[in-house]
């Protein structure tokens, strides 16, 4: 009686400011998310762009038969983050050109875009893969448009940072760089090869090249600049690198994360002032358990803290792999985004989403949930 004494209270209350509680549509975790036109969505790996009161997401178009580049990058547009309609393909492959970088057949992984407020522009940022190179080529790409939704002119692709060192790096460390030969550490997975990769033997092997680029995130500060994050180092060491003014290319400043970690799948988010950062282990196509950091800023010094999720499979992320946390506007709260990956059947790769909860002291808690809606924000 006393809950129903309260919703009536809450009811009579809402009447009579004039306002109606929103009737939001059930967000299900794992299951089925029809678009407008009542086909699975299908934009993976990827982010959402909230721009003058709507929602954009992005992600890769995978067919039924392979996770390679068939179509290009998506978008899907949304006024609630339940109903999303299809705006198509916004970076589409290159048909005819089997020398483009983007050419029918690549692999185009983790899109995010951000919006300039300096330029106006809307820029892309992806994981690149070249076309019949499987995973050698480990190089960032980046597409430009006016529109949040396309089309969005490819520009070109690289490896970060070439011919930079993370401008933290001491004395002392760039001397023992110096010293690491990796003739010296042919065999893998020992522990002294473990301890050259933590003092940058990869680092150093990548360094006239550019560095390794796999999963990535962006991300905008309050200031206004904007981060490159990514796996490195044949995905044992994360990399937060500066992007320039228009977002367009890198500065050279970077630092390191969590040497020989190996982390993939990094989402960042900030709140009150302390820069979180979700992201998984390597094992391929099956998931496992979260780790997180944060830092009192984004250079740093990050610490490791537990994984955040809670509930059923919790040890293996509900099944998933992080890929963006949203953060809502207005301060509403954060959303944590993961994809369950279907490798035999890619298209039918499955979406995450579950409100970030925040314990006592202010640590993130993932918590399983069926079912929810946009409610619990209100």
């Amino acid at each position: 009686m006393k809950h129903i004494f309260l919703n009536l209270c809450l009811a009579c209350l809402l009447a009579a400011c004039g306002t109606k509680a929103v009737d939001y549509a059930p967000i299900r975790p794992g299951e089925i998310w029809p678009d407008d036109q009542g086909a699975h969505i299908n934009a993976h790996g990827g982010g959402v762009l909230y721009h003058d009161g709507k929602y954009y997401w992005y992600g890769e178009h995978k067919s039924d038969s392979t996770s390679n580049a068939l179509v290009g990058i998506m978008c899907y547009s949304s006024d609630n983050l339940t109903d999303w309609k299809n705006e198509g393909a916004v970076l589409p492959v290159v048909e005819n050109d089997t020398t483009s970088d983007i050419a029918k057949g690549c692999i185009m992984e983790r899109p995010k875009v951000i919006y300039n407020e300096k330029t106006k522009k809307f820029v892309m940022w992806f994981h690149l893969e070249l076309r019949g190179q499987g995973y050698r080529a480990a190089r960032s790409a980046v597409a430009v448009s006016d529109s949040p939704t396309g089309p969005f002119a490819y520009l070109r692709s690289m490896r970060p940072d070439k011919g930079e060192l993370p401008f933290n790096m001491t004395e002392e460390e760039r001397a023992t760089l110096d010293t690491l030969n990796a003739a010296h550490y042919a065999k893998w997975w020992t522990p002294t090869w473990r301890k050259a990769i933590e003092q940058g033997l990869f680092l150093k092997r990548d360094l006239e090249g550019g560095q390794m680029a796999r999963d990535m995130q962006l991300f905008v500060d309050d200031d206004g600049k904007a981060y490159h994050i990514f796996s490195s180092e044949d995905n044992l060491t994360l990399h937060i690198a500066e992007l320039s003014d228009d977002y367009l290319s890198h500065t050279g400043k970077y630092i390191r994360i969590a040497p020989g970690g190996h982390n993939e799948a990094p989402a960042i988010f900030k709140k009150d002032g302390t820069y979180w950062m979700i992201t998984s282990g390597c094992t391929g196509w099956d998931p496992n358990e979260a780790r997180m950091f944060s830092a009192p800023s984004i250079w740093g010094p990050w610490k490791q803290w537990p994984n955040p999720c809670v509930g059923p499979k919790s040890e293996i992320t509900f099944g998933g792999q992080s890929t963006y946390v949203l953060a809502l506007p207005g301060g509403k709260g954060f959303i944590f985004m993961a994809d369950v990956w279907r490798p035999k059947h890619p298209s039918d790769a499955r979406y995450i989403w579950l409100p970030i909860e925040f314990s006592e002291d202010g640590t993130p808690v993932i918590r399983w949930k069926d079912e929810w809606t946009m409610n619990h924000f209100e």
